[in-house]
């Protein structure tokens, strides 16, 4: 049978309980799991997606990407990150869905919440394991956030906006050691802005000096930055990024490959399938067929 496409879901669509619940859901996982037992299989998300296993097993996927879960793991996904569960026994924990827009007018910088790490798309760098003094002072605030997403209190949604913001701040804090330099904060600025400029035109522009022109800096200056802050080439963040969007439209099993190539601007099916294999180690045919 032909695998369909990857779905995806909207908040609406996943609303627990109050009809309020348009821009943020908050419930205890095994509550959520009951409530959409059909989006185990991957999926995307149109809003900011959260998890914090308390207990549990089996393995999670964020972007082709697997996971093991397990106690004090705590994940973060932005929209359009492709994801799927696959559990072994009970799992306890929280679920925060939130819309893309749900801080937008509580804030001054719309930019906000980008700016934390966790938050930048990246699957190995949404997935965290939380030390026992950061689940002290995380779950609490969790449970404040059931308490507030149930209720009819006034403010109920602003107060919702500053536990997370204070959960955001308390799991970042437990992410670094000391203080934050104003090198890394410069760094970590110009890391982000090349990461959405890949994001908005990879499809059409493959080479760093592009982007190097658009950040005001030299090509050599920007593969040298990634390579210090990732490990890798600044080419390489836009061939990751072109094969991820790759394994994504390859999970249709209803679009050719051909057309797959066209959309992802190759100049023919040949090219791509010779860079298909050359870095995701098969063939496209070949990972369609062994998507789970």
């Amino acid at each position: 049978m032909a695998k369909a496409a990857i779905p995806t879901y909207d908040i609406c669509s996943l609303v627990m309980g109050k009809p309020t619940q348009e821009e943020v859901v908050i419930a205890r996982f095994p509550d959520y799991l009951a409530a959409h037992s059909h989006i185990q299989f991957p999926h995307r998300h149109s809003f900011y997606h959260l998890a914090l296993f308390t207990s549990g097993g089996g393995t999670h996927t964020i972007d082709f990407e697997r996971f093991p879960v397990k106690a004090g793991q705590l994940y973060f996904m932005v929209p359009g990150q492709v994801h799927g569960w696959y559990f072994e026994g009970p799992t306890e924990g929280y679920v925060i869905n939130v819309s893309a827009g749900f801080f937008t007018g509580f804030l001054k910088d719309p930019d906000y919440v980008e700016r934390f790490p966790f938050l930048s798309g990246v699957a190995a760098e949404g997935v965290i394991t939380v030390n026992n003094q950061a689940m002290a002072d995380i779950q609490p605030l969790l449970e404040g956030m059931l308490q507030e997403v149930n209720s009819d209190r006034p403010y109920n949604l602003d107060m919702l906006r500053v536990l997370m913001l204070e959960m955001f701040i308390r799991v970042s804090r437990s992410t670094q050691a000391g203080p934050v330099k104003q090198e890394m904060l410069h760094n970590n600025l110009l890391l982000r802005n090349f990461r959405k400029l890949v994001e908005q035109h990879y499809m059409q522009q493959r080479l760093p000096k592009d982007y190097a022109a658009m950040l005001y800096v030299t090509p050599n200056y920007l593969n040298a930055f990634c390579q210090h802050m990732l490990g890798k080439s600044a080419g390489e963040v836009i061939r990751d990024r072109v094969l991820l969007e790759a394994k994504r439209l390859l999970v249709n099993a209803d679009t050719p490959i051909s057309n797959i190539a066209y959309q992802l601007n190759f100049a023919d099916n040949s090219y791509f399938t010779k860079f298909f294999r050359k870095y995701a180690g098969v063939t496209p045919e070949e990972f369609r067929k062994n998507i789970v």
